[in-house]
């Protein structure tokens, strides 16, 4: 695949972007007494772990949120973004070649999620912390391996661009690097979301920058897609910014990660990824290195992990943290969009 030459942008496309906006975020704001009411009437509660991955018991975890797990928050509301973005785009905004497979990692990634959810809240999975870590990450991987031979084989995508370096052809590699994308985005994201407003703010910035970059490289629907995706997610944060009303759950997180590593592969900017999702890339990064780090020394790094909660441990507002990310977020996001215009990818 060669690199996208720049592209000059026409009224119309930026209009068609900014209506796919607006018509998600309509569509969510809508859904969302439907899915209130749902909620509350089936007591939708997330069930917390009481044990990290290694066995330890979540004490500081527990004694930052308690407040929260008193108070019987809705989680599953992640499925309202799906909702509305698999709507306005099969209306509005389908395409084989540029919305489907984000589309597809969409609603695959929220059947995972959805999945998690319902055991976690019947709690009838193993700690009533819903599906296995392994088991969850085995169905990620499926779906990217597939949605992968997809975009290889069908859509003939068989390069990577370096950023200021050229495209590098690499063949069926495409597969495994593509399905990399979408389980670490997933994963990433998935992690990320464990304070009001802060997944649902950060998955906003980076789909607004990949839209960005898409327009400016003429996939004007896979921008459509990012801008409908950012809409819904606007309706969301009014509701989950702090205190919140509602959680994305898993079916919401997954939905959004595996989407993002999906468009980033469209854009053909797999290594802007790390980039723009920078943030996510530190918040896995903190749990990875605790694992390890307990596992193999048999002791913690972080007070708690990801590392926001560690920064609540040491006395940062909920509020401040996610403030403070969303700013970095920002900035990255700009950054991301600058390599994109000098590195070789409009």
């Amino acid at each position: 695949m060669e690199t996208q030459t720049a592209i000059t942008l026409a009224p119309q496309e930026l209009t068609m972007g900014l209506t796919l906006a607006g018509a998600a975020f309509v569509l969510a704001f809508l859904l969302t007494p439907i899915y209130t009411y749902l909620a509350y009437r089936y007591k939708f509660w997330k069930k917390q772990r009481e044990t990290s991955t290694t066995g330890e018991v979540l004490k500081v975890f527990t004694k930052l949120h308690e407040d929260k797990f008193k108070r019987n928050i809705p989680t599953m509301a992640g499925i309202i973004t799906v909702v509305s973005v698999a709507g306005v785009t099969f209306a509005l905004n389908f395409d084989r070649a540029q919305t489907w497979l984000p589309l597809a990692a969409l609603i695959g990634g929220g059947a995972v999620g959805l999945l998690d959810d319902v055991i976690n809240i019947r709690g009838s999975g193993k700690g009533v912390a819903g599906l296995r870590s392994s088991v969850k990450f085995a169905m990620i991987t499926v779906l990217g391996l597939a949605l992968g031979w997809f975009f290889s084989v069908k859509l003939g995508y068989d390069s990577v661009h370096m950023p200021f370096g050229g495209d590098w052809v690499i063949g069926w590699w495409m597969i495994p690097l593509f399905a990399f994308a979408v389980v670490a985005a997933g994963n990433a994201v998935n992690i990320s979301d464990g304070l009001d407003g802060l997944a649902g703010g950060l998955s906003a910035t980076a789909f607004g920058a990949f839209g960005v970059i898409a327009l400016l490289q003429g996939h004007f629907l896979l921008a459509g897609f990012c801008f409908t995706v950012l809409g819904a997610l606007l309706a969301y944060l009014w509701f989950n910014i702090f205190p919140a009303r509602f959680f994305m759950g898993d079916v919401g997180s997954f939905a959004l990660g595996t989407s993002l590593g999906v468009v980033a592969m469209l854009t053909n900017t797999f290594f802007l990824l790390p980039v723009i999702g920078i943030v996510f890339v530190i918040e896995a990064g903190s749990s990875l290195i605790q694992i390890f780090s307990k596992r193999v020394f048999h002791r913690k790094v972080f007070i708690s992990a990801p590392i926001h909660h560690h920064l609540e441990a040491i006395g940062w507002p909920e509020t401040k943290v996610t403030m403070r990310f969303w700013v970095v977020a920002m900035v990255a996001a700009v950054g991301g969009i600058l390599i994109a215009l000098t590195g070789g990818y409009i």
